[in-house]
């Protein structure tokens, strides 16, 4: 059976957890030879030991740019390019409006907007032709979300990006997509709410989806699978959303 990476290079940014952890897992079961980034060394070495199949981890915080030009040093060292690039490293925690503060702006903003921008900037001189780029969007950048007003906007710019890259990559034929996860049962968003709260807010985030239940990580990462491979060769600056019909009603 052809795996669906074999041979390829892949970076998954914030890989050490939920959604990018899983993707990781994923393009290593298929074949790719994965760089994984986290800011936490032992969580970072954790995941390294979970991913398997030799993939590399390189401690890093993707809103730092000197950080991201470790990661490029090392995948140009150990691997020489890239194929694929999953940047998903980011974040957010919920504010009112009239509570929203200086602080709480620049940190989100830094970690989804800017760190998006200067990962996949930084990439461009590894990244192969023809490869495939994959921004970590949300619902959140179609559905207004009470007390989530920064990190909603944060995603509506990365999934802005998709359809603007697009055009500035088309003479590479690289190709950029977002993809936008529902609600998925992972520490980010259990880490919400405090902990005697999390099944409450996880039953609350149920009864919105269609299909009433949370998303599992690895149904999110199949779907970055494909647009990372060539099953999707002629996908381009969608946002496909994964999200048990939730942005749908």
């Amino acid at each position: 059976m052809n795996k669906k990476l074999e041979g390829k290079v892949a970076l998954v940014t914030g890989g050490t957890t939920g959604i990018g952890l899983a993707s990781a897992q994923e393009f290593a079961a298929q074949g790719a030879l994965v760089f994984v980034t986290g800011r936490r060394q032992a969580e970072l070495d954790a995941a390294v030991a979970a991913i398997g199949h030799g993939a590399i981890g390189v401690r890093a915080d993707s809103s730092k740019l000197d950080d991201l030009d470790r990661v490029y040093a090392e995948i140009k060292a150990k691997a020489g390019h890239l194929d694929v690039l999953f940047a998903n490293a980011g974040g957010g925690d919920m504010q009112a409006l009239a509570s929203i503060t200086e602080e709480h702006f620049d940190r989100i903003f830094d970690s989804n907007v800017k760190g998006t921008l200067f990962t996949v900037q930084k990439a461009l001189p590894l990244l192969k032709d023809g490869g495939s780029v994959i921004l970590t969007a949300s619902t959140t950048s179609v559905q207004g979300t009470e007390n989530f007003s920064v990190y909603s906007a944060s995603k509506a710019a990365v999934r802005n990006f998709a359809r603007s890259w697009l055009l500035d990559l088309k003479p590479r034929n690289i190709r950029v997509n977002a993809i936008s996860p529902g609600p998925v049962r992972t520490p980010g968003l259990a880490g919400l709410v405090p902990a005697e709260h999390v099944d409450g807010l996880f039953g609350h985030l149920s009864t919105l989806v269609p299909m009433g239940r949370l998303g599992e990580p690895e149904e999110i990462a199949k779907a970055v699978l494909f647009l990372a491979s060539s099953d999707s060769s002629f996908v381009n600056g969608i946002e496909l959303f994964v999200d048990g019909g939730a942005a749908q009603i």
